[in-house]
């Protein structure tokens, strides 16, 4: 597809809203029928705009109550330890999110998600501060989420 129409941004919305929708039930929030509604579905898949569906945990319910973000320098600008340090990032089931950004004194921002805070140290001292190549270290606790969301702001392509 080299154009998203109108049908396509509303199930775009409504499979980011609800992924356990039915084809019956989304064909009547967007006003198609249940086959062109289905074959709309297919042809965003294999265009890739819906690269997969997921379950949303509950992270308190299962006791990860700790969420961090992290600023980490690296000691040099080097492709070799970005790349070293992206693969050992990658592997790390606490980090949520890891961005290369600019603009601030770091290299790379990360979201991680622990238990408490011992884990947290854990990761730290075991995981972080032991890749090559990093050499500081920042981070900010999260006291309270005011705003969490998985949908992308769809409207604005209308």
């Amino acid at each position: 597809m080299s154009k998203l129409d109108r049908y396509d941004l509303k199930i775009l919305a409504e499979l980011q809203h609800d992924a356990r929708i039915s084809n019956l039930e989304l064909a009547e929030r967007i006003g198609l029928s249940p086959s062109p509604c289905s074959r709309r579905v297919k042809q965003l898949e294999d265009d890739g705009y819906i690269l997969r569906q997921v379950a949303l945990l509950d992270r308190k319910q299962l006791g990860l109550t700790l969420t961090a973000h992290i600023l980490i320098g690296m000691d040099r600008h080097t492709p070799e330890r970005f790349e070293h340090f992206e693969a050992v990032i990658s592997q790390c089931p606490e980090v949520m999110e890891c961005s290369l950004v600019t603009g601030m004194d770091a290299d790379y921002q990360l979201k991680v998600v622990v238990p408490d805070m011992e884990h947290y140290q854990q990761f730290l001292l075991g995981t972080l501060t032991r890749i090559d190549g990093v050499s500081s270290v920042r981070s900010s606790f999260v006291l309270r989420q005011v705003v969490s969301s998985t949908e992308l702001p769809l409207g604005q392509m209308r």
